[in-house]
């Protein structure tokens, strides 16, 4: 079989796979944050926390409680590492150090997972179990409780209410992510991942580094995180040991950004509204899957860098849903890909990862990006948007705005000050246009909440560990902050009934639209930026 048809059989065997969890998976979802009722464990967690769970929160409630529950895992988990010489499953590996800890609490409470140690020779099992495992889980419900909220902006009318985050957060952790998780580790643990709390396992007389993989590989992959627990990610064979894990984990990292547009659909009371989403998704997704693959097909060097374990399909596949996604996980380095390859795989995440996104992040990502396609539809024919029959107005679209503009304003700030500062240089592994790429795709990676590295440029310095925390600290809570003003907006507005204006939303022309103004908003904000790095790269 020819690595050709074998890409595309894998293809096939994924596309099948999130057709078939679809429409139970998304249902379940919707049903989840419509009950009514509490399960035990629930309200146990409540009264634990003194939590009414039937008391509704305005927006700026609701956002409080994402920025005050973020802040306290942040602190948490910094602690937790500055005293892990304390803790058990510690293997000697001492207190990690106070830029290091700070970083990577941000990076995992962001739902970034960006790493700049080795996890093996840093993290020990308790703080690997107790501090980062927990954030996999309950970061993701953060995103999840967001877009959540977003979407009752939009089926709410003449209200103040978004719900509850306390209640949103625990149903989508208890009832979600953590079922999936433990299936997911299950599946993983039987194909060949392993699951051990030793600090290594003897091999042929080298010592080789080993830690409970499955159920950390299982939410790394399912939460979109991508923090893995050995330094060689999942391109480790212990992380990802054959072709059929590869499958699986590609596949739990698309299945929730995926069935949440079924979710939508069903929680707005009109089905085409998801799957026009799920197409535009889908349409990104396979383009970028085509350039990526094409460019390192076709490269002087096409297997550089990639686990012959996987091929370049594999890795193609994998690389696409990892940075087309918030996930960050990789099986290939990234960094020797061929410029065009490498470049899309940045490209993927300047789309603003909605294609499908995160848990929750890429929906309420393209929700808002839907909203400036409407605005300027609204500009086109001189008539005031609409999408799902709430008038989008100067509140709306300022906030849909912040949204969208505070990944690139972090990221080119971040970056421009990085390419210039003298100290850059020894940290980078190539000069010209690749060392520019390679500090693009850092704060990229960090600005988009993804994780994922070139690899060839060193982060370990006061400033790269400071100012990456920072974009990772803002890129992921502005948005968030401003995605919640808007829910709060239209929630409180009534529905404006269907006119002979009003621009269908569940066609072709909106989802051109829409998938029209995601490629321009990303092209006039990064061509002079991409022209510099990958592009430049690509034509020498």
């Amino acid at each position: 079989m020819s690595p050709l048809t074998a890409g595309l059989l894998q293809v096939g065997v994924l596309v099948a796979a999130l057709a078939v969890a679809y429409r139970p998976l998304g249902d379940h979802i919707a049903k989840v944050f419509q009950a009514k009722g509490h399960l035990r464990v629930e309200r146990a967690v409540y009264r634990l926390a003194g939590i009414n769970p039937d008391a509704e929160q305005k927006w700026s409630t609701y956002a409080y409680g994402v920025l005050g529950f973020s802040f306290v895992g942040i602190v948490f988990l910094y602690v937790l590492q500055r005293l892990q010489s304390l803790l058990p499953f510690d293997f000697g590996r001492g207190n990690v150090p106070g830029g290091m800890a700070f970083n990577t609490a941000i990076s995992f409470v962001a739902n970034t997972n960006w790493q700049s140690y080795v996890p093996e020779a840093v993290m020990g099992h308790a703080v690997q179990m107790i501090g980062l495992t927990v954030q996999n889980f309950v970061s993701a419900a953060v995103g999840l409780a967001v877009a959540i909220a977003l979407v009752r902006g939009f089926v709410r009318g003449r209200t103040d209410r978004l719900g509850n985050f306390w209640v949103d957060l625990t149903r989508g952790t208890v009832r979600i992510l953590l079922p999936l998780a433990f299936i997911g580790a299950l599946v993983l643990i039987a194909f060949g991942v392993t699951m051990s709390l030793k600090s290594g396992v003897d091999v042929d007389g080298q010592m080789v580094a080993n830690a409970p993989v499955a159920s950390q590989e299982a939410i790394k992959e399912l939460g979109t995180n991508g923090g893995g627990v050995l330094n060689a990610n999942s391109a480790h064979p212990f992380e990802n040991p054959n072709e059929w894990t590869n499958l699986i984990e590609i596949f739990l990292i698309l299945v929730v950004p995926v069935a949440l547009t079924r979710t939508f659909g069903q929680l707005v009371g009109d089905k085409k509204q998801g799957y026009v989403l799920l197409g535009v998704m889908g349409v990104i997704w396979t383009a970028m899957l085509g350039v990526i693959w094409a460019a390192e097909a076709t490269g002087l060097r096409p297997l550089e860098g990639k686990e012959l374990r996987f091929g370049i399909p594999g890795s193609a596949i994998f690389a696409d849903a990892t940075t087309g996604t918030s996930t960050g996980a990789v099986n290939s380095s990234h960094d020797s890909y061929t410029g065009l390859g490498g470049g899309a795989a940045l490209l993927n995440m300047l789309f603003g990862e909605m294609t499908p996104g995160g848990v929750g992040t890429g929906l309420y990502s393209i929700l808002v990006m839907a909203i400036i396609a409407m605005f300027l539809a609204g500009l086109m024919v001189g008539r005031t948007p609409e999408y799902l029959g709430k008038k989008l107005g100067r509140k709306e679209v300022t906030a849909a705005a912040v949204s969208i503009l505070a990944m690139p304003t972090v990221l080119l700030i971040g970056a421009g000050i990085a390419a210039v500062l003298p100290s850059t240089r020894a940290a980078l592994d190539n000069p010209g246009a690749h060392g520019l790429s390679e500090i693009l795709y850092a704060y990229a990676s960090a600005s988009n909440n993804n994780g994922s590295a070139f690899a060839g440029i060193t982060v370990t310095s006061d400033w790269f560990q400071s100012s990456l925390g920072l974009c990772m600290l803002f890129g992921r809570f502005i948005p968030i902050v401003a995605v919640l003003a808007l829910a709060g907006s239209l929630a409180r507005q009534k529905k404006v009934p269907v006119t002979a204006g009003t621009l269908p939303t569940t066609g072709p022309l909106f989802a051109t639209l829409l998938t029209g103004s995601i490629v321009l908003v990303a092209a006039l904000t990064f061509v002079p930026a991409l022209a510099l790095g990958p592009i430049a790269e690509a034509l020498l």
